[in-house]
Parts: structure tokens; sequence; C-alpha cells
């Protein structure tokens, strides 16, 4: 909250995405005066543009283009030669395209014209929509004033560099975001009406998005990597980002793949657990109205952190020179505030979308745990969201930390990877080190779970919850793990599906705006976003699977089907158990007879 206070009172985004004048006047908006600037705190309402007075004739100094500039209401369309057509283009357009304290009438009497307007000739120029700068159309102006903003962004530090990417493509990365809530619904709905057939075709569909996926990103670095103009900094990234996205869409597309052919046996078992999960969410329907607002939640938060960054990025003072003129300097420490910043997006994310699954958890808990199935308890999930808020946020806050601790290490290992990339054998240390850390975080993230359900049966910490946990899954992993696997693995498809194609989306939008964009970090976030979308909405499904076979564990161990203990489990779940798994032989000597509705049982111990 520091962050985001600070970065909003001492940075200015739109200055960033509208553009400024000399003057420190922010285009398209009202300013406020600067200290000693004269021509600082105008109405730019309806001057939408950046005007060069000198397009021809650049030139960059420490960050900082030496000519003159205006906000301007329209670019002039045509070549303007002499101070009347200057004139007569502000009379018959309302654009001044001289200083602003000379009136447009002295245009042509005031001795000092000269050095407040334009160099003429004003060659023809077009609004530039990705930085709101008026472009010189006039082939030799045109190169001088492009040479000049190659060497300006080449000259930005990485930080700014990805802001303006961020910008450059912010439409379109919330118009993939969209179509990242669209897919992550309709696999919502699917796994709800699950059939065989249902799962042959999302396979299918993963492994075309996968293999499409890699050969795109391959094609695209072949064709980057050989483009001559490539003269940008941004584009130069590109190519490296570019590189490591295919080698790394590779690996995974062979891995799952692998994974898809060894478990093809058992789609039928599949079918069959989401049957099952789908009765228990039939049993509590308000459970799929939970990543809806999970969602909602993390647009508002993410919506914040984007303008708290870009509030980072253009944090500065204001400071007025000896011509009236007004310069931003940037605070120092910046970057590192930026890096901070990161950090809390991944935390905040982890811990709401923790939330969450710790909602579920408890609601499935309590269903399970229900005498009469055909009666179940009133409000699960918002008994569940009380006693979350109530009793349990330090223990979603401490399971979304341990993910964030393992997110860090891939951070490190993208930038080295970004500077030692030209070494082969820097190449394969940070693959496997890369897909070390993914594992990890996979397995850190199940256990996570397990520890939310425990908490849910026995109100313990999160620490206590972990250990009991780890202990129960130990006695128990026999049993459970090769269903709970695959239903995982196939959850874990319906997230690739999302990701691979809403990428596959961003390659397409992004590789039409090549120029000034380091476009590989919002195709990063994007697909960072569609992940975040897709485990939201398909968690549902993983946690109460996780959340009921952790259940069915404690209840064999807590009771042993007799009429003093009997089962809280229904029959139906007991006989797939039974049919998929094979019932070690010690628990094959426990009866298994159905219980009775209302028939009294232990209350649950907290496990040792």
């Amino acid at each position: 909250m520091f962050i985001g206070g600070y970065a909003v009172v001492a940075g200015s985004a739109e200055r960033l995405v509208l553009g400024y004048d000399s003057f420190g006047n922010i285009c398209g908006r009202k300013n406020t005066p600067v200290e000693g600037a004269n021509l600082s705190g105008l109405d730019m309402t309806n001057k939408k543009y950046v005007f060069f007075l000198n397009s021809c004739s650049l030139e960059i100094q420490s960050l900082k283009i030496s000519s003159l500039s205006l906000c301007v209401s329209s670019c002039p369309q045509e070549q303007l030669n002499s101070l009347e057509d200057l004139q007569s283009f502000a009379r018959n357009n309302g654009s001044f395209l001289c200083v602003y304290n000379l009136n447009v009438s002295s245009y042509t009497l005031n001795p000092k014209a000269a050095q407040l307007c334009p160099t003429l000739p004003v060659p023809p120029s077009k609004s530039f929509p990705l930085f709101n700068r008026c472009v010189p159309q006039h082939p030799e102006c045109y190169s001088k004033y492009a040479s000049v903003l190659i060497s300006m962004v080449n000259e930005m530090d990485v930080f700014h560099r990805i802001l303006s990417g961020i910008l450059a493509g912010r439409d379109t990365v919330i118009a993939l975001s969209i179509l990242a809530l669209a897919f992550s619904l309709i696999l919502l709905v699917t796994f709800r009406f699950i059939q065989t057939l249902l799962v042959h075709i999302l396979i299918a569909l993963v492994v075309f998005g996968l293999l499409f996926v890699s050969g795109v990103l391959w094609w695209l670095y072949y064709d980057y990597r050989n483009d001559p103009s490539t003269e940008l900094e941004t584009e130069k990234e590109n190519v490296k980002f570019l590189l490591g996205y295919a080698i790394f869409s590779t690996i995974v597309t062979v891995v799952l793949l692998s994974l898809i052919f060894v478990l093809r046996k058992r789609l039928q078992f599949a079918v069959q657990l989401f049957r099952i999960v789908g009765k228990i969410i039939g049993r509590i329907p308000f459970l799929l109205f939970q990543p809806l607002w999970t969602f909602l939640i993390l647009i508002v938060f993410w919506v914040f952190w984007v303008a708290v960054l870009l509030s980072l990025g253009t944090a500065g003072t204001a400071q007025s020179t000896s011509g009236g003129q007004v310069e931003y300097r940037a605070l120092s420490g910046i970057c590192y505030m930026a890096w901070y910043h990161f950090v809390g997006l991944i935390w905040t994310s982890e811990f709401i979308l923790a939330c969450q699954q710790m909602v579920i958890a408890g609601a499935v808990v309590t269903c399970y745990f229900n005498r009469n199935k055909n009666s179940p308890p009133p409000h699960p999930v918002l008994s569940s969201i009380s006693v979350l808020f109530c009793y349990h946020l330090g223990t979603a806050i401490k399971g979304s930390f341990l993910v964030t601790i393992l997110r860090i290490p891939r951070i490190v290992l993208l930038y080295l990877y970004n500077v030692l990339y030209q070494k082969k054998n820097a190449k394969c240390l940070f693959t496997c080190c890369f897909c070390c850390v993914c594992c990890q975080e996979s397995c850190l993230r199940c256990f996570n779970q397990h520890a939310y359900t425990t908490t849910a049966v026995n109100g313990t910490n999160f620490c206590t919850s972990a250990k009991d946990a780890v202990h129960i899954l130990a006695r128990n992993s026999a049993k459970l793990a090769s269903i709970s696997c695959f239903g995982d693995f196939l959850l874990f498809l319906g997230k690739v599906f999302v990701v691979c194609f809403t990428v596959f989306g961003g390659l397409m939008a992004f590789n039409y705006h090549r120029e000034l964009q380091a476009w590989v970090v919002p195709l990063l976030l994007v697909g960072f976003f569609a992940y975040l979308m897709s485990h939201s909405f398909l968690s549902v499904y993983e946690v109460t699977a996780d959340a009921m076979f952790l259940c069915f564990a404690i209840d064999m161990e807590t009771n042993d089907g007799t009429a003093e203990k009997p089962y809280f489990v229904d029959q139906e779940l007991l006989t797939f158990l039974s049919q998929s798994n094979k019932l070690t032989e010690g628990q094959n000597h426990r009866s298994t007879r159905p219980f009775q509705d209302n028939e009294d049982g232990t209350e649950l111990q907290p496990m040792v």
C-alpha cells in the first residue's frame, strides 16, 4: 500500500501514455502550473498530439529531444511553406503550431515569429497512435525522426522499455484477458457435464495447441533473427525472449505429450471421477460462482497494480529551466521499487486464489461430513467464507507466501537466461533449473491445497495442518495418488488449453505491431493472467476433488464402518475408489456397508 500511495503521488501515468510538451503540460488534459514556468498549467483537453517545432532536424541529448514540443489538436496533413500558411492552418483547423503565448494574428507580424514557430517548411505529418506524436511523412524527415526515436528507445533502461511495451499493447492485453475468461468459462461448464467424448476433444485441442504454439514461436524467432531491419533494442530483446519461449514451449510440449500417451488408458476413470465431483458440486451449486467473485477481485487488483506500475515509471519531479521550459527528473531507486511491486503482484494474486481454495475446501468438508446426504447443511459457502475471514486468513497468507518464494527463482532464471543465452551450456543449465523450479511449485500448490483442507477439518493453523496433511497422505498415498494425480493432470491440460490459445492470439496480435514495443513482456503478462484465470475457474474441481479424497482418507482412519463408527462416505465414491485403486489389504478387512441417514458417528479428532 505504501508503494501504491507513493507512486500515485510521485508519478503520472498519463504523462507516459498521452505525452507532454516542453512546458510540462500533459496533452489531452487539464494541467497544474509548475513554479517558474509561465506556460505551464494550461488546459490541453482538446490538444491531444505532441508536435515538434523542428521535426526534420531532431537531436537527442540525455534521453531528451532537443526540439521544442507543443500540444496541438491536429497534425498538419499538408506541407506548410510560410507563416501565412501556419496562420491559415490555425484559423481553419483550430490547431496552433506556434508557441502558446504568440497570438495567431501575430504569426506574420511578430519579429520573433521565426523562433516561436516551427521551422519552415513544415512537412506533412500524421498522428502516430502509439505515443500520440505527429510523425512527418516526408521520406527524409521521417528517416531522421525515426532514427532519433530509435536512439532514444535504445538508450532507455529495460524498465521503461517494458512500460512502453505494456502501454502500447494495453488494448490487446485487455482483449486477450477477456478471451482467456471466455475459454475458462467454457471449460468450467464442460467439466460440469464431462463425458468421454469431451475428454478426447479436450486432449486433441491441447495437443494441437501445444504443437501449434511451439511451431509459431520457432517461426517468429527465425523471422525476427533474419530480419535485416531489426535495429531497436526492444526488437533485439524480442528475439532473445522468443528463443527462450520457444525452448520452454518445446520442452513442455514433449513432456505433456509423453504423459498423455502414458495415461491415455485411464480416461474412463477420469470421466467417473468428474461425475462424482460434479455430484458434490451439484449439492453446493454456489461453488461455481466462486471463480466469478475471485476473477472480479483479481481484475480490480490487477488494474490497481498496473496503474501503480505506470505511476512508478513516471515518478519524478518537475523542474523549470532557464528558458521557462520544464524537465522531469526521475527519482533514484525506482527500479528497485518496481521489483518489490512485482513480488507484490505474485503474492497478492496467490493470496486471493488461496482464499478461494479455502472457501471451496471448507464447503466440501462441511457437506462430506454431513450424515444426511439428502439434506445438505444450509449456506455452506457463506459459512466457509465467514470462518476464513474470522480465523484462517493467516493460513492463506502463509501458503501464498511459500508459492511466491518459489516463483522468484523463475524470475532470476529468466534474467540469467537473458544474460547467458549465447552460451549453449548455459541454455541447458537454465532449462534444467527452470523445470525443477516448475515441478517444485506444482508440488507446493498441491501440498497447500491439502493443508487448507486439513485446516477446514480441524481448525488448526497452517503449520499444524500441513504436518497433519503430510502424515495422512503418507499413510494413504498408495490408495489415492494415482486417481488424484490423473484428475489433476486432466485439469492441468484444461489450463494449458486456455494458456495456449490465449498466447497464440497474443502472438498473432503483437506480431503486427513490432515497432517500438517490447511486446514479449506484455505477452508474458497475458500468459500469466490467462493461467491465473483458468486456475481460478478450474480450481473449483481441483480443490473439490482433493478435499474429497483427503476427507475420505480421514474418514477411513477415523471410522471403521461399524454401527458405532459408520463411514461418512457415500457408496458411489467408495465403489469408484475400490474399483479404480484396489484398496490395500489393510482396508479390505474393514466393513464397507453403506451408512444410514442420521446415524451417529464419532467426532473427528486432529490427526497425529
